[in-house]
């Protein structure tokens, strides 16, 4: 299985940390949704799609590297945040709701809490700080392997 992780980490790396934990159990090539053609991304069979979240979304990057992407049909992909806000459900829903109008099969989602100084929470030194911590990596290095085994066991098919 060929994976790829596409994220967006600028503040103080926590989606990183996170991307890199899941990249080392996939086996995951890494990269930036700038420096990637969406072309590329088809050679892969699971594409995760990360970033820290901003205002409620993930990286303006990632939606325009999407936006860019042609139809495809039943690839994997996951979905994984950092925040200082950490509401899965909500934080992920453009993202998710983008990914799948392109055809993609969503195999799982992550979220974990990150140290936010965005706006006037740097006056206050932040939210989260120490996260994402030892464990929040544990969970994340989990959900991974729950991917790894999603993506190489798929679902039997149900017989008529």
């Amino acid at each position: 299985m060929r994976a790829l992780i596409v994220y967006v980490s600028i503040h103080h790396r926590n989606t990183e940390k996170v991307a890199r934990v899941i990249a080392e159990v996939l086996g995951a090539d890494m990269v930036k949704p700038w420096k990637v053609k969406p072309e590329e991304l088809l050679k892969y069979d699971l594409i995760g799609f990360g970033s820290g979240i901003y205002w409620w979304r993930h990286h303006w990057g990632l939606f325009k590297l999407v936006e860019n992407l042609p139809k495809v049909e039943g690839k994997k992909a996951f979905i994984f945040s950092t925040a200082g806000m950490n509401i899965r459900w909500y934080n992920h829903r453009r993202l998710k709701r983008k990914l799948i109008e392109k055809g993609f099969e969503i195999i799982g989602e992550f979220s974990c809490r990150g140290w936010d100084t965005n706006g006037w929470l740097a006056k206050i030194g932040g939210l989260n700080k120490g996260h994402p911590n030892e464990r929040d990596l544990r969970k994340a290095r989990e959900f991974a392997e729950g991917l790894r085994t999603k993506a190489l066991n798929p679902p039997a098919s149900k017989s008529p």
